[in-house]
């Protein structure tokens, strides 16, 4: 692979991920009082639809232990989650969400899917075999 095209689509895709951000930061928050951390932590619960351990969704959503659990803990401050220690290891952590949050993440979503469009309407489209 050439060089050239390597660094210019890692400068397109940094370029993309900080344009999403401040525009799902602005949109998700204006709109439905969410960031794009904990909407994707929301996301995340409801695409598998079962409780999750905070070391499944820390390798799902990119974020550090520490910071996952801060944004857990927004989210449970919310309402939106709760968190349950598992009944065979008591040092694992579930995360469940709630009723509210599955209505706050279904009102978000098209937010969220508005914005990610917006943002990669440039994307170069996949070949099809």
């Amino acid at each position: 692979m050439d060089e050239r095209f390597v660094v210019d689509t890692w400068h397109y895709v940094l370029a993309k991920h900080a344009q999403a951000m401040c525009q799902l930061e602005r949109e998700l928050g204006d709109r439905h009082g969410l960031g794009p951390s904990e909407f994707e932590v929301l996301d995340r619960i409801v695409h598998h639809d079962r409780k999750l351990r905070i070391q499944e969704l820390c390798d799902e959503v990119h974020l550090s232990q520490s910071a996952l659990s801060r944004v857990v803990a927004r989210l449970e401050k919310a309402a939106l989650v709760t968190r349950g220690v598992c009944d065979s290891d008591r040092r694992g952590v579930f995360v469940c969400i709630t009723d509210e949050g599955r209505a706050r993440h279904a009102e978000a979503l098209p937010t969220q899917r508005a914005v990610l469009t917006e943002v990669f309407a440039d994307a170069p489209v996949p070949a099809v075999p």
